[in-house]
C-alpha cells in the first residue's frame, strides 16, 4: 500500500513538474517575442525610462511571474475555500476588492482610458507609472469564488432557486461592471464562470432559461457602442471596411501568411514597423507567425495543448471537490482564452481584447495568470489521502 502511495506522488509531482516547465517555457517565448515585436524604428533607447518600453517591461516581469509561480505553488489551496465564518474566507475577500476596483476604474479621475476604453487604474510610482487592470483581477477572482461557492453549497448547485440563480446573479454584478467598457472581456467571464458552473453540476435546462436575457443583455452591449458593431460588420464582410475596422485583422493575415513554413527569422518581421497595431499585445501571435512561421505557432499551439491535457489529468486525479473545480476552472480559463485569441488573430473569429495568456505583453494579465497557475501545480503536488482527510481544511484536522 505504502509503495501504491509512493508511485502516485511521485506521477503527481512529474505533472506538476511538467506543467511548470511548459508555463515557464510559454512565459519565456512571450518574453522574447514581445521584445521582438516591440522594435520601433521610432523608439529612441533611455535607460531612464526602461519601464516605457514594452519588450523590456515583459522582460522585467518574466523573472516576477517565475517568483509568483513558484510562491503560489507553495500556498495549500485548501486555505482558499469558504470557511464557516464568512470573514475568514480569503476568496470572498478578493471578490470584494476586486469589486471595488471594477467601480473606481469606471470613475473618470481615476480611471485610465486607452483606445477610446477605461480598464486600467494608474498608479505612479516615482518616475514610473504602474498600470493594473481590474477585470484581469476580477477574471481569475471568478474562478476562485464559483469554485469554493460550488463546493460549499454542494448539491444545492443543482436547485434552480437556491443554487443556480443566486449564483447567476455574482455572475450577472462583475460582468456589468466589466462590459460597460470592456465586452470582450465581459463576454469571456460570463462564458468561462457558466462552463465551471456545468463542471460543478448545473442543470443545462437551467442556464437554458437565461437565454433569453443573455440575448438581450448581449445585443444591448453592442448597440451600446457603435466600434463593436463596426467590428462584427468587419468580421462578416472585410472587404468593406478593409482600410479602417477591419486593417488590423487584415495586417495579421499578411503577417501570419508571410512568415511561411520557417518564418522570415526571430526580429526580421517587418509587419511590426507600423503596420499591426497591438503587435506586443492581442495580436503577437501573428508576429510569432511571421518571425518562426508555421513551425513556431504550431510550437505555441502545441504547449497550450499540452497544459491543457496535463491541467486536465490533475483535475481528474483530484479526489477533493474543491481541488477538481478550481483545476478545471484554471485550465478551461487558460486553454480557452488561447484558443480565442488565436481564433481572433487568425480572423476565425470576430476581432476582441482578449490577450494570449503569458505570451501577449501586460504585466496584470501575467502575473495573476502565474499565481493561478501556482495554486494548479499546488493541486498537482498533493500527495494521496483519503476522501474524508481532503475535504477537510488545514485547520479543521
Amino acid at each position: 500500500m505504502i509503495a501504491i502511495i509512493d508511485v502516485m506522488t511521485e506521477s503527481r509531482s512529474r505533472v506538476a513538474d511538467y506543467i511548470a516547465v511548459v508555463i515557464v517555457f510559454l512565459m519565456g517565448v512571450g518574453a522574447v517575442m514581445v521584445f521582438s515585436a516591440g522594435a520601433n524604428l521610432s523608439y529612441e533607447l533611455d535607460l531612464r525610462r526602461l519601464y516605457d518600453f514594452p519588450g523590456l517591461r515583459q522582460i522585467m516581469f518574466f523573472p516576477i511571474a517565475v517568483i509568483v509561480l513558484l510562491g503560489a505553488s507553495c500556498i495549500d489551496y485548501r486555505w482558499l475555500r469558504i470557511r464557516q465564518v464568512w470573514w475568514k474566507s480569503p476568496v470572498l475577500w478578493l471578490l470584494l476588492v476586486a469589486l471595488v476596483l471594477l467601480v473606481l476604474v469606471l470613475i473618470p479621475q481615476l480611471g485610465t482610458e486607452v483606445n477610446q476604453a477605461r480598464r486600467w487604474l494608474r498608479i505612479s510610482v516615482g518616475p514610473v507609472s504602474v498600470s493594473f487592470q481590474p477585470s484581469e483581477l476580477a477574471k481569475w477572482t471568478m474562478v476562485f469564488v464559483l469554485a469554493a461557492l460550488c463546493t460549499r453549497i454542494g448539491s444545492y448547485v443543482r436547485r434552480y432557486w437556491t443554487g443556480f440563480l443566486p449564483l447567476c446573479m455574482l455572475i450577472g454584478l462583475v460582468c456589468g461592471l466589466i462590459v460597460i467598457e470592456d465586452f470582450g472581456t465581459a463576454a469571456f467571464i460570463a462564458l468561462m464562470s457558466f462552463m465551471m458552473l456545468f463542471v460543478a453540476g448545473v442543470r443545462w435546462w437551467h442556464v437554458l432559461t437565461l437565454l433569453p436575457v443573455g440575448v438581450v443583455g448581449f445585443v444591448a452591449a453592442l448597440f451600446q457602442s457603435p466600434h463593436r458593431l463596426k467590428r462584427l460588420e468587419a468580421f462578416l464582410y472585410p472587404e468593406r471596411l478593409g482600410d479602417t475596422v477591419a486593417y488590423q485583422a487584415n495586417q495579421s493575415l499578411v503577417a501570419i501568411g508571410s512568415g511561411g513554413f520557417w518564418g522570415k527569422g526571430l526580429g526580421q518581421g517587418v509587419c511590426k514597423y507600423g503596420h499591426l497595431p497591438e503587435d506586443t499585445t492581442d495580436f503577437v501571435f501573428a508576429i510569432v507567425g511571421e518571425e518562426l512561421g508555421l513551425i513556431g505557432t504550431v510550437a505555441v499551439i502545441g504547449l497550450f495543448i499540452v497544459f491543457v491535457s496535463m491541467g486536465m489529468i490533475v483535475a481528474l486525479r483530484c479526489r477533493d471537490r474543491f481541488g477538481r473545480l478550481l483545476a478545471s476552472g484554471i485550465v478551461l480559463t487558460i486553454g480557452v482564452q488561447a484558443a480565442l485569441n488565436i481564433g481572433v488573430v487568425t480572423v476565425v473569429l470576430p476581432t476582441k481584447g482578449i490577450p494570449l495568456p503569458f505570451i501577449s505583453s501586460g504585466g496584470t494579465s501575467l502575473l495573476l495568470s502565474a499565481a493561478a497557475v501556482g495554486v494548479l501545480l499546488n493541486i498537482a503536488s498533493q500527495t494521496g489521502r483519503d476522501a474524508e482527510d481532503a475535504d477537510l481544511l488545514p485547520t479543521e484536522r
